[in-house]
């Protein structure tokens, strides 16, 4: 496949990389070109800025999550029909997964896809110095092509002389640069930049501020001519429907029933921004009917609604307006009674609780959630604890843990996952999240609520989606 890319990367963290990346996309988008936007990592909230730039799906590039081998797919499959991708790294170009060395790094992803970098250098307080800055990491890795160099928080336009000379000296092209601009900031949260769907019109403005600023600092022919000099992409797009496969037999190996196209709702809003679009395209490919709805202004579950994904977000900045909607958390608690298939991750599994910071949700799990100070941060291996509707006990997968809540179990529930602690932690796994409710009948599954906090990417286990779907069409509610 030719699809012309670039990635966007930065010596660490906070030099600016969104900035640029959010305000290439929309530049571009601007000028005619069908932009694929992606992200490295785990992040949630920038492929957000990317989506709202782009007008097309932000997708993620992790392989820890979803295994080196798929991301070149994941990535073909995200940049059909573009004229060219432009990939935001995540952290600075060479971190990776911690004990991991460069796995799951922006640089890996670069090698993964075959595509060159440009290095986004905040300039504040750098002369001459920013030079030998990039010119190791030029050199650090001599296989990957740092093709160009983007400056960032210019003072002047003698500073940015100052660096273009400096960069000139050894070789290494400058793109563009970027002055301090205060239309173009976003608000920050303890989780990092607020999500677009909670500020609309003010993200609709900083994408339409970010668009113009590089369209009149950043060289965006430049720009194009890198993507295009990325050689074909030796890659076959990775297909929901492929992935899925076909369905289980039934328990006593007979052919599965024809399917009955359930209902399977997907928190949305505000509250749960946190989707990684691969889900919703698994499920519709395994023959669900995908309908969003937002818990903090739906006042019942979509008809018909036989399973229920709830993913990540900011539930407990929303916890008053949510826990006032009694109608919907009492629909989610009866769906849950009567047998219904429900997936929950982090915000979800917080929605599900008895209480979050005092105030009543949904009361499916024997549990109270709250804030606290610590913040939960890292890739997981974890196991299976118990059969549940998503996997069965023992099966390994890879997640992501990423929050500022604890939830305080009452004793002998059944949990979701084993992993081990971190470094200079308890040596003994942590247990993380609930099984709970009854199984059907005859089924194949273990308990129908499946709620913790790890962050899972179904494209690493298309099961997952078919196992959902399957056991909602088999529900007789």
């Amino acid at each position: 496949m030719v699809i012309p890319r670039v990635v966007i990367a930065a010596p660490a963290s906070g030099h600016g990389k969104t900035t640029v990346a959010t305000g290439l996309i929309a530049a571009l988008t601007r000028a005619g070109r069908r932009v694929a936007p992606f992200k490295v990592g785990p992040d949630y909230i920038d492929p957000g800025y990317h989506a709202l730039a782009a007008g097309a799906p932000g997708r993620n590039l992790d392989p820890f999550l979803v295994g080196e081998e798929r991301v070149r797919d994941l990535f073909a499959h995200g940049a059909q029909g573009a004229d060219l991708a432009i990939v935001e790294g995540v952290m600075g170009l060479y971190d990776g997964a911690v004990g991991r060395g460069e796995f799951a790094s922006t640089a890996h992803v670069a090698h993964l896809i075959g595509a060159p970098v440009i290095l986004v250098v905040d300039a504040t307080a750098q002369g001459r110095s920013v030079a030998a800055l990039v010119h190791g990491f030029r050199s650090f890795d001599p296989a990957l092509r740092i093709a160009g160099v983007i400056l960032n928080r210019v003072g002047s336009d003698r500073h940015r002389a100052i660096l273009a000379e400096a960069l000139d000296g050894i070789g290494v092209p400058l793109l563009g640069s970027l002055h301090r601009s205060a239309a173009v900031s976003a608000p920050s949260r303890h989780l990092g930049l607020v999500p677009v769907a909670e500020r609309a019109p003010e993200s609709v403005a900083a994408v339409d501020a970010l668009a113009e600023l590089v369209k009149s600092a950043i060289d965006l022919d430049a720009v194009e001519r890198i993507a295009r000099d990325a050689a074909a992409l030796p890659a076959r797009a990775w297909s929901p429907r492929a992935a899925v496969g076909a369905a289980r037999p039934g328990p006593g190996g007979e052919a599965p029933a024809p399917a009955l196209a359930p209902v399977v709702a997907i928190a949305s809003g505000a509250a749960f921004t946190f989707a990684y679009a691969e889900h919703a395209e698994l499920l519709a490919a395994a023959g669900a009917q995908v309908v969003p709805f937002d818990p903090l202004r739906d006042e019942k579950l979509p008809g018909d609604t036989r399973a229920l994904v709830i993913g990540g977000g900011f539930p407990e900045v929303y916890a008053p307006e949510l826990s006032e909607n009694r109608p919907l958390r009492e629909a989610v608690r009866r769906l849950a009674q009567d047998g219904g298939v429900i997936a929950a991750e982090c915000a979800g599994l917080l929605y599900l609780a008895q209480t979050l910071d005092g105030a009543p949700m949904c009361g499916v799990l024997p549990a109270a959630a709250a804030m606290t100070d610590r913040l939960k941060l890292g890739y997981r291996e974890a196991v299976a604890a118990t059969d549940s509707v998503l996997c069965d006990a023992g099966t390994r997968m890879a997640g992501h843990e990423f929050h500022r809540t604890r939830i305080e179990p009452a004793a002998g529930q059944a949990p979701a996952w084993l992993w081990r602690g971190e470094a200079g932690e308890a040596a003994a796994p942590w247990t993380d999240g609930f099984v709970a409710g009854a199984a059907r009948a005859g089924g194949r599954a273990g308990a129908r609520v499946h709620a913790s906090y790890l962050h899972l990417h179904w494209a690493a286990a298309p099961s997952i989606a078919r196992r959902i779907v399957e056991e909602a069409a088999a529900w007789t509610p």
